[in-house]
């Protein structure tokens, strides 16, 4: 018997040759039928796709041997049982069909509530920071509406990623891949989902903000989600669809997104104190001028570079699931600009933070001040990224981008332009003079 083992022969019976492959050959054949044209840490994804392309591969006995992509393919689905033709029907154990809590469960599995929370949260900050006065049936249909396109969006991800998610552990027990429920009723989720949410939008709100919900389910569920295995400009598109729910928020209190007209009136800014006499000044008592285009760039800014702070380094620490799942990630193509990218929007949140909320109006100049010290502590945690990217230093900077969020939502809170907390809690008498401009402002 002729095995292959370490590159050493052992020849045994010379009668009778038969030659085993091991799996680590079988492996370096895959490669070579199919080389990746990116850096791979385990099997590329195309060396399981049935072709007639074929490679001859010599073997220690000194034959060729010729190994195709169907034969690799077979080994591949060896591993998935198929039902014994010999055994009846009757020993199976027909699948329970998910109802009540547990077809709950499975929503939210398809909806990634978590994720799903996060865009809810970030939409309310644009309904929170808006200088308009909103009710609660705008508020709550925002919310649920918002919820709706991003189960939706969430749902037709995975439904094409089926194939993908089966190959990475953190996502091969996602409900579509353990088939806790079918395609078809997944689809049925997610077109529930995607005409009940723009159209709650629509109704409840603007049209303007039903756009937006559309928007997104399109950009993440079509494009975000084409590009993943196509080109590294995929988080790009994912950073703008992160993006997009403030200005929902924005927009479902009346909020513009684009100027009247292109002139100096249409986009009013507020100095600091240093640089003025240190009062309102006397616009603000129209809405209109709090309502100019820097407060929408602020917010969309704002959380389009968050998104690199957040899945830059979470990306590192998971390159593996990628590669082996085909998917084109900067951090599997280069790791090192993978953190540069990082480093470079977690800088830039300081001058969003520090100059361009206080700007638009958004903020006092005070959070500008606030601000610094999350994001200097952000920014010490991507340079160490940077320099030395290993695992360590990437989940140091995912963890401090969960906090980061919504410590700075809450700075955004607390030193929102014409709020007075002490006047809010009662703990100060409202004067006079400061009575229309809080009015006016809330």
């Amino acid at each position: 018997m002729l095995c292959c083992r370490h590159s050493r022969i052992y020849l045994r019976n010379p009668r009778r040759i038969t030659t085993t492959i091991t799996t680590t050959t079988t492996s370096r054949l895959a490669s070579s039928v199919s080389r990746p044209t990116f850096t791979s840490f385990f099997f590329h994804n195309a060396q399981w796709t049935s072709s007639s392309t074929s490679s001859t591969t010599s073997v220690p006995n000194g034959k060729a041997t010729k190994f195709s992509r169907t034969s690799i393919s077979d080994l591949a689905h060896r591993a998935i049982p198929v039902p014994d033709p010999s055994i009846p029907l009757s020993a199976y154990k027909e699948i329970e069909k998910p109802t009540g809590m547990k077809l709950f469960k499975i929503y939210n599995q398809l909806a990634k509530s978590n994720l799903t929370i996060l865009v809810v949260l970030t939409s309310m900050s644009g309904v929170a920071l808006s200088p308009f006065p909103t009710t609660l049936p705008i508020l709550l249909s925002t919310a649920l509406g918002t919820v709706l396109c991003s189960a939706s969006a969430n749902t037709l991800n995975q439904l094409q990623e089926v194939p993908f998610d089966a190959q990475m552990a953190r996502t091969r027990m996602r409900p579509l891949v353990r088939r806790a429920v079918t395609p078809l009723h997944a689809l049925g989720f997610a077109v529930v989902t995607g005409v009940a949410g723009p159209a709650l939008l629509c109704t409840m709100t603007n049209p303007t903000t039903a756009c937006l919900g559309l928007a997104n389910i399109i950009l993440y569920a079509g494009v975000y989600t084409w590009m993943k295995r196509r080109s590294v400009w995929n988080t790009w598109v994912g950073s703008v669809v992160g993006g997009i729910p403030p200005l929902m928020g924005w927009t479902a209190c009346g909020g513009r997104l684009l100027p009247d007209s292109f002139s100096m009136d249409s986009f009013p800014v507020f100095l600091p104190p240093f640089l003025t006499d240190g009062t309102i000044p006397a616009q603000v008592m129209d809405l209109t001028t709090l309502d100019n285009v820097l407060a929408p760039v602020a917010f969309f800014m704002f959380l389009f570079s968050w998104q690199f702070l957040h899945f830059n380094p979470l990306s590192h620490f998971v390159r593996h699931s990628y590669a082996q799942a085909g998917y084109q990630m900067l951090a599997v193509l280069n790791p090192h600009k993978n953190a540069l990218v990082a480093l470079r929007h977690t800088a830039l949140m300081i001058p969003i933070c520090s100059l361009l909320f206080p700007l638009s109006g958004l903020t006092t100049w005070m959070f500008a001040v606030t601000s610094l010290v999350p994001n200097m502590v952000c920014l010490r945690a991507a340079w160490h990224f940077y320099r030395k990217g290993g695992e360590k230093e990437a989940k140091t900077l995912f963890h401090h981008s969960l906090w980061y969020l919504p410590v700075v939502m809450g700075l955004m809170m607390f030193h929102k332009q014409g709020m007075e907390w002490l006047e809010w809690l009662g703990l100060k008498e409202k004067t006079e003079q400061e009575a229309p401009v809080e009015d006016a402002l809330t």
